[in-house]
């Protein structure tokens, strides 16, 4: 059967075939975050074991690592769901930064690879949370009859809000915002036949959003890291290659029409997005500035052992309100650059010349695309 040029539209609106040879890409990546993940899950599982592990101290009843296995597991992939997070930001920033000479490595590679991992980072924070509502089904402390116990255990882990138990009332609700952020924003990169280059590369920088998001969600409810030490201040040292590497893309992006040019008036763009412009780089310099006092003092907002420490000081409600604030900016972000009709009716949406987008000859045949 012949198709039609209709249906070629509708089916180029989401690049199936790209998504399909990233996700053949990603087995290897994967792979690898999994071993990584059984190996987290092998130590926490000893630690458990041997009653070292300062989860212990906040949830004496999972001292039975036997018993508990799921739940530790769910642990494991929080944590290598976090590197790969972390991996993946790395790449990205370093892929939308203006090279320096001594990385040899070609574009084309570094995008792929970001892109492999983004699609590991959000299979691994999946499962996190599917190890959970596990636990729950599992443990079922209300004593529930299985429907019961599914819709309150999916209810709790999958629905924003609902987990009311806490310091998970927060941090729950923060990890959960994280992944279904991370689903949209890490996949806009397969619409972009429809959305255009700009409108795709746009949104997917508000990942870093999602990365945020991440880190709190692990600060605040990760019972590895729940009080002050090394282990702690180690998650937040991490952060501090991550903050100046996006200072540095702020400050000399790949593409040249981002760059600013505050003496040459011809291309000095306008009063709000030089302000937005100047307030990321101001925000992310301030970034570096405070993790670097957080090493130095020690002072990372952990619990001490035996002490009654303050209560939470985020609300659902703010949690909420900066959500809609969040997903107003990316409307309005989406709106400015949303194709043109005629773009739209054509079945193609603009594309970003070299010139503009900054992009170099790669040699990759198509596979290269400018973030």
């Amino acid at each position: 059967m012949v198709e039609t040029p209709v249906q070629a539209r509708r089916r180029q609106r989401f690049d199936r075939s790209a998504l399909r040879a990233d996700l053949r890409a990603a087995v290897p990546d994967a792979t690898a975050a999994l071993v990584i993940t059984a190996g987290v899950f092998a130590w926490l599982y000893a630690r458990v074991s041997s009653g070292a592990s300062m989860t212990l101290q906040v949830m004496p009843d999972l001292a039975d690592a036997d018993r508990y296995w799921m739940y530790w597991l769910c642990q494991a992939f929080g944590w290598s769901g976090l590197l790969w997070a972390w991996i993946t930001v790395m790449l990205g920033l370093v892929r939308s930064s203006a090279r320096p000479g001594w990385l040899r490595l070609p574009a084309a590679r570094i995008e792929r690879w970001h892109r492999t991992t983004s699609l590991t980072t959000i299979g691994l924070m999946s499962a996190h949370a599917a190890l959970f509502f596990a636990e729950l089904v599992r443990t079922d402390k209300d004593g529930l009859s299985w429907p019961g116990r599914l819709l309150t255990s999916f209810a709790e882990v999958f629905v924003p809000g609902v987990y009311s138990s806490g310091t998970g009332r927060i941090a729950i609700l923060i990890g959960l915002l994280a992944l279904y952020l991370a689903i949209p924003l890490g996949l806009a990169f397969y619409l972009r036949q429809t959305t255009g280059s700009r409108m795709w590369r746009a949104l997917h920088r508000f990942v870093i959003v999602v990365y945020v998001l991440s880190v709190w969600h692990t600060l605040l409810y990760g019972t590895n890291v729940w009080y002050d030490g090394a282990f702690r201040t180690t998650v937040w040292l991490l952060q501090l290659p991550v903050a100046a590497l996006l200072l540095a893309r702020l400050l000399a992006p790949a593409r040249p029409g981002e760059r600013l040019h505050l003496r040459d008036a011809a291309r000095r763009p306008g009063a709000l997005p030089l302000a937005a412009r100047l307030a990321g780089r101001s925000a992310a310099a301030a970034t570096v500035v405070g993790l670097l006092v957080v090493a130095a003092t020690g002072r990372d907002g952990g619990r001490t052992p035996g002490v009654t420490g303050a209560g939470l000081n985020v609300t659902q409600t703010q949690v909420w309100a900066g959500l809609a604030v969040l997903l107003a900016v990316i409307a309005v972000v989406a709106y400015r650059l949303r194709p043109a009709p005629r773009a739209l009716a054509s079945g193609t949406a603009p594309v970003a010349s070299a010139s503009e987008s900054g992009a170099q000859p790669s040699g990759s045949g198509g596979e290269h695309e400018e973030r």
